[in-house]
């Protein structure tokens, strides 16, 4: 080494230049020489080592190897190498400029903590890629996992930077830190909310990747993308994306769809106001007509001998129709409702079927209908409630009963 660090320089001062500029030369003509090798052995162990992973990839059965590559860490590992030349040569070709070596050195000493987070932060990339692909790990928030760990490595890496650059041991600078701990944890706060909210929604299972949740404080309606350290990301169904805090997934209410799209059935819950003054006793001749309707006939049948017997039983007097039992057209509406229901081809006839009454209100009295249907997809079941919902507004006029609707200019008579 120390007949290749002066080649040039006593050749130069054998030629007549002085000892001060040959020093000068030499290093600058040592330096391009160094710049030149690093590069060709860089270059060289690059294409090789990218060549043999890709060919390895080709064969092998397992996509990790595959994923290694797309994530560059061939690429980066083949700077190792020509990394550690430079480093071993710097004191050669700065022999004579002591300042100036120990400048590059620390330089040097610093990209090679930067690349080694490369090499790491590719590793981990290609980790979270493998895993992502696992059934039992895909819906689980293996970024956030990711996170925490670079930023250890981030601040190891800075410290120990820090550390070379000031010539202060790693231990004595980590034990330093100490004092300013505090600040640390305001700094980090937002960071160290996330990795426990992190935690606590993957223990709990609360969140998943592909999840729908219903987030009414941030205007979240939508599918689960992302689930990292500091934040949630969900597209809403109008293609938007809003980012949620992931500690608010443990601080605030939020609705989880999950248990109605891994469930047998999505809910209709849904209710028609029925005026309350059009509601009334069926006369004999009514419940006759009615009984045309084919899904209700024999229940009218039945229901009508059932009364009629009831009240001779009883020596009821008919000509007030308060007295004794009656049918109402609400309640044959009701029924009728019950048995439309229960015979829709697009109903879970396995799950809850329900019509109910329920409070009346200064809207009316609401008459609601409680099922599930088979098809959970959005647009399917929202046709499928609409279809039923049109059924029934078109049969109301058959059983004498009007919707509540506010006050408009067709519910004035003028005389």
């Amino acid at each position: 080494m120390s007949t290749f660090k002066h080649l040039f320089y006593d050749y130069l001062v054998s030629t007549g230049f002085t000892e001060n500029a040959a020093k000068y030369i030499n290093m600058l003509v040592l330096v391009v020489v160094l710049l030149i090798v690093v590069f060709i052995v860089d270059f060289i162990i690059r294409k090789l080592l990218v060549k043999t992973f890709n060919q390895f990839a080709s064969v092998s059965k397992s996509n990790f190897d595959d994923l290694l590559v797309s994530n560059k860490v061939p690429r980066n590992v083949a700077h190792i190498i020509p990394l550690l030349i430079a480093i071993k040569l710097t004191p050669t070709v700065f022999s004579h400029f002591e300042t100036i070596e120990n400048f590059i050195e620390k330089g040097l000493q610093v990209f090679a903590i930067v690349l080694i987070l490369w090499i790491v932060r590719s590793l981990l990339n290609t980790l979270k890629d493998f895993l992502k692909t696992r059934p039992r790990l895909k819906d689980k928030p293996i970024d956030s996992y990711i996170q925490v760990f670079m930023i250890f490595a981030w601040l190891a890496g800075i410290m120990s930077a820090i550390a070379i650059i000031t010539g202060i041991s790693f231990l004595k600078f980590v034990t330093g830190l100490g004092a300013i701990s505090a600040v640390i944890i305001l700094v980090f706060k937002d960071t160290i909310m996330g990795f426990v909210a992190s935690i606590q929604v993957s223990i709990n299972d609360m969140v998943r990747i592909g999840d729908w949740i219903t987030f009414e404080k941030y205007g979240a309606d939508g599918d689960v993308t992302e689930i990292n350290l500091a934040t949630v990301k969900v597209q809403n169904f109008d293609k938007t994306i809003t980012t949620i805090p992931t500690y608010a997934l443990i601080s605030d209410s939020f609705k989880n769809w999950r248990g109605m799209t891994s469930s047998d059935g999505r809910r209709i819950k849904r209710a028609l106001n029925i005026k309350l003054s059009s509601i009334k006793y069926l006369s004999t001749k009514e419940i006759d007509h009615l009984g045309k309707i084919e899904i209700i006939t024999s229940y009218l049948k039945s229901q009508q001998e059932e009364i009629v017997a009831y009240n001779i039983k009883n020596k009821v007097d008919k000509n007030m129709p308060l007295n004794g039992r009656n049918l109402t057209n609400i309640g044959v509406f009701r029924k009728y409702i019950q048995t439309y229901i229960e015979s829709h081809s697009a109903i879970n006839k396995e799950m809850t079927i329900m019509v109910r009454q329920l409070a009346p209100t200064t809207q009316g009295i609401p008459l609601e209908v409680y099922a599930f249907s088979n098809d959970k997809r959005w647009e399917n079941y929202e046709y499928i409630v609409s279809d039923i919902f049109d059924h029934l507004i078109a049969a109301l006029p058959y059983f004498d009963l009007d919707l509540f609707e506010l006050p408009s200019d067709s519910s004035f008579n003028v005389q």
